[in-house]
């Protein structure tokens, strides 16, 4: 997991968003219709058409960051494109590149004895 230091907002575009874009499309999507500073410090998360897809961009002040995640089996879980663009915290973050519920996440079973 990449550490975030705090005071910085995790953004998600909202709706589907072409894959085949690096940093450089993705930041002036972020700045165009996101209405945000690309290279504020914050990070960017945007979802493919099939939903297997994530790509993070980041500028952490000294580089630009772009990451990608896929999911080998099941979707990430993303707002409607109704929404507009949603705020998350850093740990539903964390939740949602695992491909859990960041919006209520459950925490798993865990036995009560070993034996």
């Amino acid at each position: 997991m990449i550490p975030i230091p705090v005071g910085v907002k995790v953004w998600l575009a909202t709706g589907h968003t072409d894959m085949r874009k690096g940093f450089a499309s993705l930041a002036l999507q972020v700045q165009e219709v996101l209405r945000r500073d690309p290279l504020g410090g914050h990070i960017f998360c945007f979802r493919g058409r099939r939903g297997d897809l994530v790509k993070i961009i980041w500028h952490d002040g000294q580089a630009a960051n772009l990451y990608v995640r896929r999911l080998e089996r099941g979707r990430f879980l993303w707002p409607s494109p109704a929404d507009g663009v949603v705020a998350i915290s850093p740990a539903q973050m964390g939740y949602l590149l695992s491909g859990i519920d960041w919006r209520n996440p459950v925490e798993a079973w865990r036995p009560t004895s070993v034996g």
